[in-house]
């Protein structure tokens, strides 16, 4: 094959393709933006306390910011699609091994933040991975995550996309979230401040603050596939 052709046929195929998951990931994204706003309301009726946070924010084609309760999730969808490595052990599947075109994803990722970290503009403030979503072109998914994110979402041949399945994947990750508490962090992390940082604490709060502030556990290493 002259190179002219081999440029052709990757654009022919593999350019297309990927326009293709890319297309169907930004329509499924669409489809959480609906269903997350619709589970807010649905909840708001049945909350009348007016100083529990629930509000749902648009920012654009690729996010959706909720505020519930103390915490703010970011659904984010990123705009590249990706192929599985080589080596991932889910090649070894019938699924994807009968069709290589399988093996590329659209991803949907939900980070997990403070409430306050938005609302008072601390930029120092970490927030968390807690799940992303992989679809493929055929609508199959699976949810790599923490908690029941982790677990319930995994079946990639038998796993298929409806909106009761997206509301199921919203709902959980608010559990994720609620459940996940602030901890106090370590003494010898915060008995230092500087004459600065104090000065600009009731603004920009350059005290970092997070839910896992001083901990690092080994199971919050989410790697790339």
């Amino acid at each position: 094959m002259e190179e002219r052709d081999l440029i052709v046929d990757i654009l022919n195929n593999k350019s297309i393709l990927k326009q293709d998951v890319y297309a169907r990931t930004k329509d499924v994204f669409n489809r959480f933006r609906i269903l997350i706003h619709s589970e807010i309301a649905e909840m708001r009726k049945n909350i009348t306390d007016e100083r529990v946070r629930l509000d749902y924010i648009d920012k654009g084609d690729f996010e959706v910011q909720v505020f519930i309760g103390s915490d703010v999730l970011v659904f984010h969808m990123h705009t590249n699609v990706f192929k599985l490595p080589d080596e991932n052990p889910l090649w070894k599947i019938p699924y994807l091994s009968q069709d290589m075109k399988r093996g590329f994803f659209g991803i949907i990722n939900v980070y997990n933040f403070l409430a306050d970290s938005y609302i008072y503009n601390r930029l120092n403030d970490p927030g968390y991975l807690i799940g992303r979503m992989l679809l493929n072109v055929e609508d199959h998914f699976l949810v790599e995550g923490k908690g029941q994110l982790g677990f319930l979402f995994r079946d990639l041949e038998k796993g298929m996309l409806s909106d009761e399945v997206i509301t199921h994947i919203i709902r959980t990750a608010f559990i994720h979230a609620l459940e996940f508490d602030l901890f106090t962090p370590p003494y010898d992390i915060v008995n230092e401040v500087s004459v600065a940082q104090m000065q600009t604490l009731s603004s920009s709060l350059q005290l970092k603050t997070g839910k896992r502030l001083g901990f690092k556990f080994q199971s919050e290493n989410i790697n790339i596939f």
